[in-house]
C-alpha cells in the first residue's frame, strides 16, 4: 500500500483522530480516540463495553481520521477493519505506549481496558506546505 507510506506519520503524533464505527442500524458513530502506529496497523484502547467496543464487536469496519498535529489543514483518513483485540494484562503494554506517545507516562486506569488493532484497506492523506 503505497499510499501508507505518507499516510502513516499522521497517526505517529499527538494528533488526536477521530473513530467512526457503524451502530447496530447501520448509522454511524464518531469519537474521538489517541491511536498509534504498530507495524502496518493502527492500534488504540478503549473501555470495555464501550459503545465503540461493542460496535466493533459486532461490525469490524471503521473509518479513522485525523489533522495534522502542527498544521490542521493537512490531513489523513483510513478506511479499514478491526482484525484483533486484546484486553485485561495483555492489553496495557499498549494502552501504556499510547499513553506515553499522548501524555508521557503509563495510563492511570489499569483494568476494564481494550486494544483494538485496525488493518487498513484504503488511505489517503494531505499535506499543505506554507
Amino acid at each position: 500500500m503505497s499510499d501508507w507510506i505518507e499516510t502513516k506519520p499522521f497517526f505517529e503524533t499527538t494528533a488526536v483522530a477521530h473513530l467512526a464505527t457503524l451502530m447496530r442500524d447501520g448509522s454511524p458513530q464518531s469519537t474521538p480516540i489517541w491511536v498509534d502506529v504498530d507495524g502496518e496497523r493502527l492500534v488504540f484502547f478503549t473501555e470495555v463495553d464501550t459503545l465503540k467496543d461493542r460496535n466493533l464487536r459486532r461490525d469490524p469496519r471503521v473509518a479513522i481520521s485525523v489533522t495534522g498535529a502542527e498544521n490542521p489543514y493537512s490531513m489523513a483518513f483510513v478506511r479499514g477493519e478491526a482484525v484483533g483485540r486484546l484486553e485485561g494484562d495483555e492489553a496495557l503494554p499498549y494502552v501504556d505506549r499510547i499513553s506515553h506517545l499522548y501524555e508521557g507516562r503509563p495510563y492511570g486506569m489499569r483494568e476494564g481496558l481494550a486494544v483494538w488493532f485496525i488493518e487498513p484497506r484504503k488511505v489517503w492523506s494531505r499535506t499543505y506546505e506554507d
